[in-house]
């Protein structure tokens, strides 16, 4: 019996799931998983989790001390429920569970160094080892740097939204072990700036970023893993078989299983080692230079940024209306309309891919007639049983 494409990609390419969602986990069977705050915002919101988000409350406001800011404990609350997701998932998979730092401390170093380590002590306070925890964290200058401290003392990276060459290169000079470039969201970038409405699969701007970064790790040698993500259809995934990780969404993986055919290596680290490359030394000037000069990497790391803590918001919010209501102040409100005033930016009663700006797995699941809007109905209808389709 002839083998699926889905079978063929993972016999050279690892699958990670980008999920807060443990049946989605238990489904697909990936090697390692991934968490973020708009994935365990949907996710919070269905009733099988709910349990988890009310104890993780409960003991975050006993640990943060009578009189405290309800800042302060939804704070606290949001780095244990992350990592009780994370804990939750780690029973299922083998490998490792990358849980992120806040958005809001990606141009502080220090700051994103004690989060992570935070993290880290969570993790190992509950018998988990640091070797399968990856600390994810935006690839701002202040993040690789945190990164380089971490790595140091064996807190493992995973450096996020990140769309340049630039970016990739300090990265690997700083020992990350793993990064994670945006295939769908640099097309949707250039796609936006030239009036395209697609791109051949070997001409995609997200596919060649990726397969240039790959060719220069593989080339001299860097350790660090190249893991593409977000993608739009599965002509992205076969461009770039064979690179060290590729996360998928379900309904993708589902048209992979479905489909037969040979699937090619297209990343060979054999290949890249031939390839005629320069190497650039990078430091903060080089950085900066290469950056200013990039308006895609800028304009999406900026944007990644701001949909990230936006998500991290939404959920402190709805963190907040559930801890009133533990404590009898109030009665739980629709939490689908809530979140969607949050990320309706102009108020025309649609959700664009731009306002969005959170998981692309979670818009592409709550996405259902697929026309790149989320309606409201859409959103109360989708957003608990949708994410079952979340980013694997």
């Amino acid at each position: 019996m002839a083998k699926d494409l889905l079978e063929q990609l993972r016999e050279m390419t690892i699958v990670v799931a980008d999920t807060g969602d443990i049946q989605a986990i238990e489904q697909y069977k990936p090697r390692d998983a991934t968490t973020n705050p708009s994935l365990i915002t949907a996710a919070a919101q269905m009733p099988q989790y709910q349990e988890i988000v009310d104890e993780t409350l409960k003991q975050a406001k006993l640990d943060s001390g009578s009189g405290a800011a309800v800042q302060t404990i939804l704070t606290l609350a949001f780095d244990r429920l992350a990592v009780a997701f994370g804990k939750r998932i780690l029973q299922i998979i083998p490998g490792r569970v990358s849980t992120e730092v806040d958005a809001r401390l990606s141009y502080d170093t220090q700051a994103t160094i004690e989060k992570a380590r935070y993290l880290i002590s969570e993790y190992e306070a509950a018998g988990i080892a640091r070797d399968r925890i990856l600390i994810k964290i935006a690839s701002t200058w202040e993040g690789i740097k945190a990164a380089e401290v971490l790595e140091k003392e064996g807190i493992h990276c995973n450096l996020t939204l990140l769309f340049g060459l630039h970016q990739a290169i300090a990265c690997a000079e700083a020992g990350v072990t793993l990064i994670s470039p945006f295939v769908g969201r640099i097309l949707d970038w250039y796609k936006k700036e030239t009036g395209r409405d697609s791109y051949p699969a070997a001409e995609d701007p997200g596919v060649l970023s990726v397969t240039k970064i790959y060719n220069y790790y593989k080339k001299f040698g860097y350790p660090t893993e190249v893991m593409g993500a977000s993608f739009r259809n599965i002509d992205e995934i076969i461009e770039l078989a064979g690179c060290d990780l590729l996360t998928i969404s379900p309904n993708l993986l589902g048209e992979l299983k479905s489909s037969t055919g040979e699937l090619l290596r297209k990343l060979d680290p054999q290949k890249a080692a031939s390839l005629e490359i320069d190497k650039i030394s990078m430091d903060k000037e080089t950085f900066d230079q290469m950056h200013h000069s990039d308006r895609m990497a800028s304009e999406k790391l900026a944007e990644g940024i701001q949909g990230f803590t936006k998500a991290l918001i939404a959920l402190e919010k709805l963190l907040a209306k559930r801890l009133a209501y533990l404590e009898g102040e109030s009665t739980i409100s629709h939490a689908a309309g809530n979140l969607f005033r949050v990320y309706d930016l102009d108020g025309d009663g649609f959700i664009t891919r731009e306002e969005w700006m959170g998981a692309d797995a979670v818009f592409d699941a709550l996405d259902v007639n697929k026309d790149g809007k989320i309606t409201p109905e859409e959103m109360g209808a989708g957003l608990g049983a949708a994410f079952h389709l979340a980013e694997v």
